[in-house]
C-alpha cells in the first residue's frame, strides 16, 4: 500500500501499527494504536515518551482524541466507505484546534478526493495498491482556484 506524505511517495513508514498483543513487543517504536486500545489504556500510553498515534473512524469518540492532542504526533482517520465523509470534518476540526502533527487518511482513499482531503487538513494518505497509479501524485494542484476557505486558508475567494 503506497504512502503519500506531503504529496510525495514515501518508501518507509516510521510508524508501526500495533494492537494490545503486540504493543509490549515494541517498547520504543513510534506506534499507531487502534482507538479501542487508546481508550482502554490511555493513561499508560500517554505516560510514555515514545511517539504515539491513534487510528479513529467516524463511529468512535473523537472528543477523547481532541482532549489528548498535545501528546499525539499523528492521527490516522479511517474512511470505511466512499459515502462516509466524517473524516473530512475530523481533519478540519483537528487543524482548527491547532494540531500541527500529521493527519493521515486510510481506508477508502481515492484519486478524486485527494486534493479535497489536503484542503481539509490531511497531509498523508495510505492508498490501496489497486487505486494507486503513476498519475496519483499529479492530482495535487489540478484545481488552481478554490471558492471555499480551507485548512490552509480560511478565507473564501471574495475575501482574498
Amino acid at each position: 500500500m503506497p504512502l503519500l506524505i506531503n504529496q510525495s511517495v514515501v518508501a518507509d513508514d516510521k510508524w508501526l501499527r500495533v494492537d494490545a498483543d503486540t504493543l509490549a513487543q515494541h517498547p520504543d517504536a513510534a506506534v499507531i494504536v487502534p482507538f479501542e486500545l487508546f481508550a482502554a489504556e490511555q493513561d499508560s500510553l500517554l505516560a510514555g515518551n515514545r511517539p504515539l498515534a491513534v487510528q479513529i473512524n467516524g463511529d468512535q469518540d473523537f472528543e477523547l482524541v481532541l482532549a489528548n492532542l498535545e501528546r499525539l504526533s499523528l492521527v490516522v482517520v479511517e474512511f470505511p466507505a466512499f459515502t462516509d465523509g466524517r473524516g473530512f470534518s475530523f481533519a478540519r476540526i483537528l487543524r482548527r484546534k491547532g494540531f500541527t502533527g500529521e493527519i493521515r487518511a486510510t481506508g477508502d482513499v481515492s484519486h478524486d478526493r485527494l486534493e479535497y482531503m489536503t484542503r481539509c487538513g490531511f497531509d498523508a494518505f495510505e492508498i490501496a495498491d489497486e487505486r494507486f497509479t503513476a498519475e496519483t501524485c499529479a492530482v495535487f494542484g489540478e484545481i488552481t482556484v478554490h471558492y471555499q476557505g480551507s485548512a490552509d486558508d480560511e478565507r473564501p475567494i471574495f475575501r482574498r
